[in-house]
């Protein structure tokens, strides 16, 4: 007998609620992986994630989880078959990316001290910024070198992708290369909406901006703060600049709290 996508769901974990005789599935209790390698009928996990799969979770066929495509579809999958370098699963259902803002956030990030980076990407993706790119301002104590950036990036983006599952996006959002903050101008689009969180500021972003574009770029700085020429140039090049409060926030959780407020403000939290 053919078993039900209800049917699957049921044998395979008890986390599910009836409401009225609706089957209310908790997605986010299933372990979620990203892939390209996507059929009609079937999907592929290669890579590191077999290991997590077959060694970690321990998953046997039968298992549920929730793959997506990178690009903001959710695909609900059955474990067919695994071995030393693949898994394959059995595709049940697809369905739109429900965690994914109404709003693309970039994120230029001041360079920190020490291992704080790590921190701020982790917390960003969770908190919905689909970029972060690192930037060199003039107050920033750490200037890593080209070959010490290299690694970091990729490290970075490795921890971008473990907190794009953990927190259920529908994509992988990227960390950019390093770049200094007189290059960053030169990826600044008018067409955004800019918004600068700014140390000096009085303004509240409320009163700053009353209406939002579709890509937002935002630009948080190092333990120093920014330099008020560098908040004059982002002004003159259409910029809100504005406040996160009354105190002052380490550089590490400004972005968390600025991505926060922002989410909420525009109806993504």
């Amino acid at each position: 007998m053919e078993l039900t996508t209800v049917d699957i769901f049921t044998r395979c974990t008890p986390n599910y609620q009836t409401k009225e005789g609706e089957i209310i599935l908790e997605r986010w209790r299933y372990p979620r992986f990203f892939t390209e390698n996507i059929a009609e009928t079937t999907a592929v996990i290669t890579g590191e994630d077999v290991k997590h799969i077959t060694s970690v979770l321990r998953m046997r066929a039968g298992d549920i989880a929730v793959l997506c495509d990178g690009r903001g579809t959710d695909i609900l999958a059955k474990l067919l078959s695994s071995d030393g370098d693949r898994c394959e699963f059995e595709i049940v259902e697809r369905s739109p990316n429900q965690a994914e803002p109404s709003i693309h956030v970039r994120l230029f990030q001041a360079m920190p001290k020490s291992d704080k980076m790590d921190f701020i990407v982790q917390k960003a993706v969770e908190c919905g910024a689909c970029e972060i790119v690192p930037i060199i301002t003039k107050r920033c104590v750490s200037r890593p070198d080209e070959k010490t950036l290299f690694k970091k990036t990729a490290r970075w983006q490795k921890i971008a992708y473990e907190a794009a599952k953990q927190c259920g996006r529908g994509i992988v959002p990227t960390v950019g290369e390093t770049v200094k903050f007189s290059k960053m101008k030169t990826l600044i689009s008018p067409e955004n909406t800019g918004i600068m969180f700014y140390e000096c500021s009085e303004t509240p972003l409320k009163n700053a901006v009353t209406e939002f574009k579709r890509n937002v770029d935002i630009v948080i700085g190092s333990e120093g703060g920014f330099e008020q020429s560098e908040a004059e140039e982002l002004q003159a090049l259409g910029f809100a600049v504005v406040s996160l409060g009354k105190r002052i926030l380490r550089c590490e959780t400004a972005p968390v709290a600025a991505l926060s407020v922002l989410m909420n403000v525009t109806g993504n939290m």
